[in-house]
């Protein structure tokens, strides 16, 4: 296969080189102690070069100076930072947004020089485009494409506003459930839009129960039994990582209320029990609230600690946001299925933002990309952590 020659760290070339040789990036065979590598960037606009009605409304054709060599520079940029993460490993397991179309996800997969790495794909008949990707490992992981999912919150475009996804861990077998989102905007800083997110964010929410609880016809066939009380306790306890640009920042109305994400591990004691012996009615079994662990909220009162500079609502000199967000479900937060985040002193599992000094402003700010000057990233810095295979 063709592979993108890797570049030094301050590229200034107009064109991206190829060689036929293999990468070599990586051992093939990880360590027991090893840990997953995870991260999440929105791309800022990493459009396609076909027409679309997408890219016309964003002005990104050739008119506006969307050609080859544009995007050929954004993607030698992208690999860059991303081959610069966990110290220049680079991630497993990679989410992104703002991207258009699985082609352009495969030239970004070139660009980085592994030959592990894969896109895991859905079926979307009749959407504009992805806008939300996610890349794996095949050292690490195994996927049942099948199994995967997008799905749209936002009819405003009909693109892939949450993509869900699941992996199996070769290590040791156990599953891993990946939601990867986009929400809408704040731009236009409306109650409209605001609404818009809480949509999302409840297309998000059900999909995580879908995940941990069982349905209605799947509860009452179930036998009153030790057993079905195991198997119940099983799959509240699954690994769920949520990941993406929520537009909205861990404290939003969208993020605690509706996608139910908290900063306390006293919600997780909540579990599956016996009702006098007997399993719970499924009313009584229903109204369990499977909540998420929102490490973000170690970050918030850290000066400039957010992911992007205003989101077009703050002036240039306003904090940053943090509305990129990775939340985790009760099984995965506490390390009951196989997977836990790496944790702090305090047990908090630890999350960052990167922010590698070659995408940093003098005011610490990301140096997005300009098409005028085809120069630069993304407007957003992207997100890490690291998950233990116990």
């Amino acid at each position: 296969m063709l592979k993108y020659a890797p570049r030094s760290r301050h590229p200034h070339g107009d064109s991206l080189l190829v060689t036929d040789e293999p990468s070599d990036n990586g051992n093939t065979a990880q360590a027991a102690s090893t840990p997953i590598n995870v991260a999440f960037w929105n791309l800022q606009n990493l459009f396609d070069l076909n027409a679309s009605a997408i890219a016309a409304d964003f002005e990104y054709t050739p008119v506006h100076g969307w050609d080859r060599r544009a995007l050929q520079t954004r993607i030698r940029n992208l690999a860059e930072v991303i081959r610069l993460m966990f110290d220049g490993d680079g991630p497993d397991l990679l989410g992104v947004c703002e991207i258009e179309s699985a082609r352009v996800a495969r030239i970004l997969i070139d660009a980085l020089g592994r030959d592990d790495y894969v896109l895991a794909e859905a079926e979307h008949p009749g959407l504009a485009g992805l806008d939300t990707s996610l890349i794996y490992s095949t050292r690490v992981f195994d996927s049942d494409q099948t199994a995967a999912a997008g799905h749209v919150a936002d009819l405003r475009y009909a693109t892939q506003d949450v993509l869900e996804v699941r992996l199996k861990v070769r290590r040791n077998q156990c599953d891993l459930v990946v939601l990867v989102n986009h929400w809408p905007s704040r731009r236009c800083g409306s109650p409209e839009a605001e609404a818009l997110r809480m949509t999302a964010a409840s297309c998000c929410r059900r999909l995580v129960d879908r995940t941990v609880k069982m349905s209605r016809k799947e509860y009452l066939q179930l036998k009153d039994s030790e057993l079905s009380l195991l198997e119940l306790q099983r799959r509240w306890d699954r690994n769920v990582l949520v990941m993406g640009d929520l537009n909205d920042e861990p404290w939003d109305r969208s993020v605690r209320e509706v996608l139910r994400g908290v900063y306390s591990l006293e919600p997780f004691d909540e579990t599956v029990r016996l009702s006098r012996g007997a399993l719970p009615s499924y009313k009584a079994y229903d109204t369990l609230a499977a909540r998420l662990f929102n490490p973000m909220w170690g970050l918030a009162g850290m000066p400039d600690s957010g992911t992007t500079s205003n989101a077009g609502l703050a002036g240039a000199a306003e904090p940053t946001q943090l509305l990129d967000q990775f939340l985790l479900s009760r099984g995965l937060c506490l390390g009951l299925s196989g997977l836990q985040p790496q944790l702090s002193a305090d047990g908090i599992p630890e999350v960052n933002v990167f922010r590698p000094e070659v995408m940093r402003t003098r005011r610490n700010r990301p140096r997005e990309y300009r098409r005028e000057t085809r120069a630069g990233y993304s407007d957003h810095f992207p997100i890490t952590m690291s998950l233990r295979v116990l």
